[in-house]
């Protein structure tokens, strides 16, 4: 008989954001809230666990293989991997296919819920690219700015664009793809675009990498690699006032916007009112080809 699908929630009144008071239990309220509209972003996506046992000041460690403890009814893939430390390993990655499996992380301390861009029955094949924005200090307006940058540019070559605030520190944004790219050819893509900007925008957008190199906003194509991992949306984020992953219509994405304004009830009401932002990142792909040749013209052509 298969396992019926709970999950007990422990220690309940554990603080895990101290200046806010913000409990494991609230933690656990809004993600069963939410987990309806995320389980579609991270269904079939191999997931890490980023786990937090004593809150979002006390240490942090991902976890790839599934824990001994997983429930049968949690179903796991196996994926070859490379550490960074050299060699690779075989790991039993965990698939957050249910509310019950978003439960189960928050119960075993993730705050973030952390996948792979790709799903398990093509698992070389990403469904986005990403744009990964990382402001200079106190440039979280420049970086609003940025994305809308990255906005005409992915209209120019007919690739739409969605976004989101990390809710960290930056701004992703997301270009829905047919599964027929490899992720050498969406790095390639997103570094070709980024330089392209680089040379457009001078002292507003940089790919350097270094920190104390850069003049403006790093749009960070390498996080386009295989087995990298992207808080997903709608996840809550280990910074001060719990701010959630939000997804926005690029109208709403003016000067004034930070990420801390997204707090889990906001993103909730969010939902309620505008339904889910990023359905069309899963409902509406498109050949990332064409959209190639057009930016290596645009490059050619700068």
């Amino acid at each position: 008989m298969a396992e019926a699908k709970t999950v007990n929630l422990t220690s309940p009144d554990r603080v895990l954001y101290p200046d806010d008071g913000i409990t494991k239990g609230d933690l656990f309220a809004y993600y069963r809230d939410v987990a309806p509209t995320l389980v579609p972003h991270l269904r079939d996506r191999p997931f890490t666990m980023k786990r937090y046992p004593h809150g979002i000041t006390g240490e942090v460690f991902f976890q790839k293989q599934a824990p001994k403890h997983l429930p049968d009814w949690i179903p796991t893939r196996q994926f070859r991997t490379w550490p960074r430390e050299g060699g690779s390993r075989l790991v039993d990655f965990a698939l957050v296919n249910s509310t019950e499996a978003v439960l189960f992380m928050v119960q075993n301390n993730c705050i973030d819920m952390n996948a792979w861009y790709s799903r398990v029955d093509k698992p070389d094949r990403p469904d986005f690219v990403l744009f990964d924005l990382d402001p200079p200090d106190d440039g979280f307006e420049l970086t609003i700015e940025v994305a809308h940058l990255i906005r005409e540019l992915l209209d120019e070559v007919a690739l739409p664009g969605y976004v989101k605030t990390s809710g960290a520190d930056g701004i992703h944004v997301v270009a829905p793809i047919v599964r027929r790219a490899t992720f050498e050819q969406t790095y390639a893509f997103a570094e070709r675009a980024s330089r392209l900007l680089e040379q457009r925008h001078p002292g507003k957008v940089t790919t350097e990498w270094l920190k104390k190199k850069r003049q403006g906003v790093l749009v960070d194509h390498r996080q386009n690699g295989h087995g990298k991992t992207i808080a997903s949306v709608y996840s809550v984020r280990p910074k001060p006032g719990a701010p959630v992953s939000t997804p926005l219509h690029w109208d709403e994405l003016t000067a004034d916007v930070r990420p801390r304004d997204f707090t889990m009830q906001v993103a909730l009401e969010r939902i309620e009112r505008h339904g889910d932002l990023f359905e069309p990142v899963l409902e509406d792909p498109r050949p990332l080809a064409a959209a190639a040749k057009k930016l290596e013209r645009l490059g050619s052509e700068a």
